[in-house]
């Protein structure tokens, strides 16, 4: 294959298109975070709307991994397709993804072991062309001077924890997982607030079923992740949650945004 470059879709409405602007929006969220102590940090769930209604939130993952001593060799990016409908896992089978602070490299050698070992995966870059969920991490990635390779992966209609299963004997060290999931949409606050508190709850106790019952558009990616965690003993931390009513003011009808961390034992 010739060189294949993502370029961003949603530069200019999600997050800002130029360069200083971006830096600054995300540094101002960034700095806005106390510091964080956590440490062997293996995963994070980010949310993934507009940078000036989820960025806040989104900025306590970033600040915590900008803290780890030491970098992730490779970063797996686990989102929820919005605008393509698949079966299985869809590989965003490209040399980079561009963003407006420069290319992020895709780890294709990768991609290509994750479609030969299983049934769920298959090399589908044409459903991640329009897809916002995993572009507006990266950014965030590139501020906090993270340089290893993504692995960019869409949940179609497939069965998480299987998916989970697969993913985990595949793990090397030095692999970061970052799942990219909003929660509740579209309700008034204090329904939205006692929908994602028991979504919440539910994932910190690691229960899977009572999770995959909850209203997260990244569900599916969410349950795969909790489906390695419960194999690997990893301990999942709470960093924030507030919903678009908090960031943006406006409570009729909202959009709810948690960070969660993911330590080894």
């Amino acid at each position: 294959m010739g060189n294949q470059v993502r370029p961003p879709a949603v530069a200019g409405m999600f997050y800002p298109a130029q360069p200083a602007a971006l830096r600054q929006m995300m540094q101002s969220y960034l700095d806005a975070v106390p510091p964080p102590a956590l440490t062997a940090v293996q995963a994070v769930i980010a949310p993934h709307a507009g940078y000036i209604y989820s960025g806040p939130v989104a900025a306590y993952d970033y600040r915590l991994l900008a803290a780890q001593p030491t970098p992730p060799q490779r970063v797996l990016l686990l989102g929820p397709s919005h605008r393509a409908w698949f079966p299985g896992v869809a590989l965003g089978d490209y040399d980079a993804f561009e963003t407006p602070l420069g290319d992020v490299p895709v780890d294709r050698a990768y991609l290509q072991r994750l479609a030969d070992a299983g049934e769920f995966f298959a090399l589908l870059p044409q459903a991640h062309a329009a897809e916002h969920c995993l572009e507006v991490q990266l950014p965030f990635l590139q501020l906090i001077g993270l340089t290893a390779p993504i692995v960019p992966l869409l949940f179609g209609e497939v069965d998480a924890r299987a998916v989970g299963e697969a993913l985990e004997p595949l793990l090397e060290p030095g692999d970061l997982i970052v799942v990219s999931s909003d929660l509740s949409h579209y309700h008034p606050y204090e329904v939205a607030r006692s929908l994602d508190r028991t979504f919440l709850e539910a994932v910190v106790r690691g229960d899977r079923l009572a999770a995959a019952q909850g209203e997260a558009c990244g569900e599916a990616p969410v349950v795969a992740l909790m489906t390695i965690a419960a194999r690997r003993g990893w301990q999942p931390h709470l960093l924030d949650y507030r919903n678009s009513g908090d960031t943006s003011g406006d409570r009729r009808q909202v959009v709810g945004y948690a960070a969660v961390a993911y330590t080894a034992a």
